[in-house]
């Protein structure tokens, strides 16, 4: 598997939830999201007889792809790299569609979204590999994507793997900065790609309806804390169990609720009403508590109560950020907020401030 061009680089940021969480898998309820500016690096290098994946995190041994018959072969013997697997095949059936000659490539992932022990923060890295691993392959093929192709084909690879994902996370990594999203139909999508419909006909079908990505403007005033509970947390599995538990709870009410708040969370971002903003995440964490406890799952974890209250008692606001269950929490602190008494009493109660940024900070693209 020799080189025969000159690398490829490609670096995807993670993302963090700021409102608008379990809400954004019905289609069409809003949501705001964050790019942060820790990433994940793809390296796509030319190959020749086969392709492979490697990553430091899952081993010393590359996963191995090559062509059949049929399509995609894989060595399914060691780590799966599912959602690098996923962005593959729909790009190959990409170049398939458009006439461009088949290569191989190695793709070697670092990510910068972990701690150096491995401990995952809850950033997105799923979303980020899945985004730089396209980015990548359209620069090697040429193909001509732009952002929104980018986050199109990013989606329906993820819904291959995990048909309920929002898609929230991709927005953010592939746009950059303070995002309004709002979620298509993805059982519409999956069901047209399962039904072997062409990517390129799926990336420009009207069938992303009500789909919207949105650049928000960036507080005015307001800085951008995030405390980690060192306690992993399951999207998928704690998403799963509030569905679970929706029979006790008016869900309709929750969903009027949410998008009641991210609305005025985004104009409040529109017009940079910061006292706004700062309501409106307080609005938001009440809304995940009252989920959380109607659904009888624990969505905001007793350190993540502490993270919040503490957040608070020094004058900002805070709220989980994700599906919850541990993991970050976000914190916005106006300018009279004490942020070194705060950072101190998280360090007192064993949270981590993890010094994570916006990316970009002005809102552009990363």
């Amino acid at each position: 598997m020799t080189s025969t061009s000159a690398p490829i680089t490609v670096r995807s940021p993670g993302k963090l939830f700021i409102a608008g969480e379990y809400a954004v898998v019905t289609p069409g309820e809003p949501a705001v999201l964050v790019a942060v500016d820790r990433h994940l690096t793809v390296r796509l290098t030319e190959s020749r007889g086969a392709g492979s994946v490697h990553s430091p995190e899952f081993g010393r041994t590359p996963l191995v792809w090559g062509r059949g018959a049929d399509g995609l072969t894989i060595d399914r013997e060691h780590h799966p790299y599912e959602y690098v697997l996923s962005a593959i095949t729909l790009a190959e059936r990409l170049r398939g569609e458009t006439g461009r000659p088949a290569r191989f490539f190695d793709l070697r992932i670092d990510s910068g979204l972990d701690d150096v022990s491995g401990r995952k923060f809850g950033l997105g890295s799923s979303a980020a590999v899945t985004v730089a691993t396209l980015r990548a392959i359209d620069e090697f093929y040429g193909f001509g994507l732009d952002r929104i192709d980018v986050f199109r084909l990013a989606l329906l690879a993820t819904i291959s793997i995990a048909p309920n994902a929002s898609g929230g996370d991709l927005a953010a990594s592939a746009f950059g900065g303070w995002i309004g999203y709002r979620s298509p139909d993805r059982a519409l999508l999956r069901s047209e790609l399962d039904a072997g419909a062409s990517v390129t006909e799926l990336l420009a079908s009207a069938g992303w309806e009500p789909l919207a990505i949105e650049r928000l403007r960036p507080p005015m005033d307001l800085r951008f804390l995030v405390g980690w509970t060192g306690e992993p947390a399951s999207t998928e599995r704690l998403v799963d169990a509030v569905r679970g538990g929706s029979g006790a709870m008016d869900y309709p009410a929750f969903l009027l609720n949410s998008r009641a708040c991210v609305t005025d969370l985004w104009d409040a971002l529109g017009r940079g009403d910061d006292t706004a903003t700062l309501e409106s995440i307080r609005r938001a964490r009440r809304l995940l508590q009252g989920l959380g406890r109607t659904a009888g799952v624990s969505i905001e974890t007793p350190l993540l109560s502490e993270l919040c209250d503490t957040a608070e008692a020094f004058g900002a606001a805070g709220k989980s950020s994700g599906a919850g269950g541990g993991d970050c929490g976000i914190v916005l602190a106006p300018a009279t907020a004490d942020v070194a008494g705060l950072v101190r009493a998280w360090e007192d109660r064993d949270i981590r401030h993890l010094t994570i940024g916006v990316s970009p900070a002005e809102g552009g693209h990363p």
